[in-house]
């Protein structure tokens, strides 16, 4: 079958998630059409994807979440805004993507999490099935516990967002921390974290060094004032800082990294502690490693990322880079055993998936012939 990805671009997690499917898919024997990628004004595609998914990347312009004047957390009210003045431009990706569908050839879409694929199947009547993955589609999920103090506004809103980016899904696979139950009324197959084969190869071991990676590069900051105080431990971190060069060195204790992923696995693999922003993906490649967290949220959605991590072993929550209370949990951490036996199936149940999808398809578009035939 030929599959068309379209991710959203926001951060690494959804691109990670994307390779991992795209290696998953050509093992099986199938193809990867294209790409589509959702872009902004503050973030770039890095290398490594470019690099790596080995299909024809095409980019539109996607919603997104812009940082606050500090760099740290989103600002709610000025995203709003700019995307309502970006609504005509937003409508032009819609046409884009509708027509990438058809023209493609594609049998399968498979949307990671990108709002304009639910817009494209709402305004545009479209046959080819939708499957949308990633680990927000468990907050649709009834059993799903969120964090407390969080607002019913804000997780109303946060879940509106979440089913608009799966408007005519035919499955959404909810990547999850352990085994749950799948939900046929909501169309949710919970299923493992999608970590690709350079993760799961990798051999851990136990460093001197922390570290860490930030969306948003205000928090650099926190690091910065944490090193004066605790000079003699090294930390690697890397940022998204789009006008910041391949590394920062700020001392030989402390350097800054541009998001590199093989440096990024590296790193991870053979640090003693790994300290970040709360996005999924990251988080699960740093369990099956091993590895303690502590996690900074940036927004609500990460917010509900590490209150579930928490609950599956993964580390702590905090609200800075404070790198002594990672320091002092990586002392009593217990890595999670169950969640690598959970991760090492993924393969077999997300294949699992698609290829029903596409084949349900194909045999049901045969019942009107066989209608007015002979069979019947």
């Amino acid at each position: 079958m030929k599959v068309l990805f379209v991710i959203q671009g926001e951060g690494r997690g959804h691109l990670t998630q994307a390779l991992a499917m795209a290696g998953m898919l050509r093992r099986n024997g199938h193809e990867i059409a294209e790409v589509l990628v959702g872009k902004s004004n503050f973030r770039t595609l890095p290398a490594f994807f470019s690099d790596g998914i080995k299909a024809p990347v095409k980019r539109f312009l996607s919603p997104n979440f812009l940082p606050s004047p500090s760099n740290r957390r989103v600002a709610l009210l000025r995203s709003v805004w700019h995307n309502l003045f970006s609504l005509p431009e937003y409508m032009e990706s819609i046409r884009f993507i509708n027509r990438r569908i058809k023209e493609s050839g594609a049998d399968l879409v498979v949307n990671f999490y990108e709002l304009l694929t639910g817009m494209a199947y709402l305004f545009y009547r479209q046959s080819v099935p939708q499957v949308c993955v990633a680990h927000q589609y468990l907050f649709l999920h009834p059993d799903f516990v969120f964090p407390e103090g969080k607002g019913e506004a804000g997780l109303f809103f946060l879940r509106l967002f979440t089913r608009l980016t799966s408007l005519g899904a035919t499955e959404r696979l909810a990547l999850s921390f352990a085994p749950m139950r799948d939900v046929a009324s909501q169309k949710i197959r919970v299923v493992p974290p999608l970590l690709r084969p350079e993760v799961l190869s990798c051999k851990a071991e136990s460093g001197d060094y922390i570290h860490g990676y930030m969306l948003n590069a205000g928090f650099s900051k926190d690091v910065m004032s944490w090193h004066r105080q605790n000079p003699d431990t090294p930390l690697h971190f890397f940022w998204d800082k789009a006008d910041a060069g391949d590394e920062y060195r700020v001392d030989d204790r402390l350097t800054f990294h541009k998001i590199n992923d093989s440096k990024f696995l590296s790193m991870l693999a053979g640090c003693r502690g790994y300290a970040t922003t709360a996005g999924f993906e990251s988080v699960c490649e740093a369990m099956y490693l091993g590895k303690p967290v502590l996690m900074v949220p940036a927004h609500i959605e990460q917010d509900c990322n590490a209150c579930d991590a928490v609950r599956h072993g993964a580390g702590i929550v905090a609200e800075e880079f404070d790198l002594s209370r990672l320091s002092e949990f990586a002392g009593r951490y217990v890595p999670n055993t169950a969640f690598r036996r959970w991760v090492d199936g993924c393969g077999n149940a997300v294949m699992a998936v698609l290829e029903e999808v596409v084949y349900r398809r194909r045999y049901t578009a045969t019942v009107p012939a066989l209608r007015y035939g002979s069979y019947i």
